[in-house]
């Protein structure tokens, strides 16, 4: 057993400071045992938001030393014995107190994305998929809304305003797994990205892709095919001619 230096935010929507801890460290432990540990020994008034301890259920996001990172998938290795450990939660959203945040945000947009919807003519039962169109939206679906990709995305992050008019990369992604379902039919899912979810804000840094713990390629696979999509409904001449003719047929 080893001690390690921490440095902890602590305070709440009102302001607060970092906090210096020396706490011991335990060989294969990882950022959250330190945390349960500091609880423990010397600080139990700590507040911090977690369940799974498995990297599964998103909620133990905060930063460490300046990264958006799940605390109980950062290993304490990764660290020289000598290096400061900054723990701060997540600064794209408000402090409720200490590492937890008030997330109710990210809840928000996705409500405001319409759900999937079957074609009406279908009845439950009688839903059928491809195993390639399964396959083409899989990847989405192992999003765990640690809300990492959402704190690190600097159109939010770094500019409040936005977030009004910018659903951010997590609900993008949602979007983007309806818009490839070949039986949701409850919208024009590309429209609605560009339309009312601000897909224009994003400028693909590929910073959202970075944090995310499930690897998932959130703009290369979801939100540039979106734009494209997107680009080629409004602007490609064979595109647009097309669906004029089709509307003209269903009419």
């Amino acid at each position: 057993m080893a001690e390690h230096h921490f440095r902890v935010w602590r305070g709440d929507d009102d302001g607060g400071k970092l906090a210096d801890y020396t706490v011991e460290v335990n060989e294969g432990e990882v950022v959250l045992d330190v945390i349960h540990r500091l609880q423990a020994t010397q600080t139990p008034d700590l507040a911090v938001r977690w369940n799974c301890k498995a990297g599964k259920c998103g909620s133990c996001s905060a930063e460490i030393n300046g990264t958006p990172r799940l605390l109980c998938m950062t290993r304490m290795s990764t660290f020289d014995p000598n290096e400061t450990v900054t723990v701060t939660p997540l600064r794209a959203f408000p402090v409720v107190r200490d590492l937890v945040t008030d997330v109710s945000f990210n809840y928000q947009k996705a409500r405001e994305l319409p759900a999937f919807a079957p074609p009406a003519d279908l009845k439950p039962g009688e839903y059928r998929m491809q195993q390639v169109d399964v396959e083409r939206s899989q990847e989405f679906r192992k999003c765990i809304e640690c809300f990492l990709c959402q704190n690190t995305c600097h159109v939010i992050r770094d500019h409040e305003d936005n977030k009004q008019a910018f659903a951010g990369p997590r609900v993008m992604i949602r979007a983007a797994e309806l818009d490839m379902h070949p039986l949701d039919a409850k919208t024009d899912r590309k429209e609605f990205a560009a339309e009312e979810q601000g897909m224009g804000y994003c400028n693909i840094t590929k910073c959202c892709t970075e944090v995310c713990p499930e690897h998932i390629k959130i703009t290369d696979n979801a939100i540039i095919p979106m734009k494209e999509r997107a680009v080629d409904r409004r602007y490609d001449p064979l595109v647009w001619l097309g669906s004029k003719i089709f509307k003209r047929s269903d009419a």
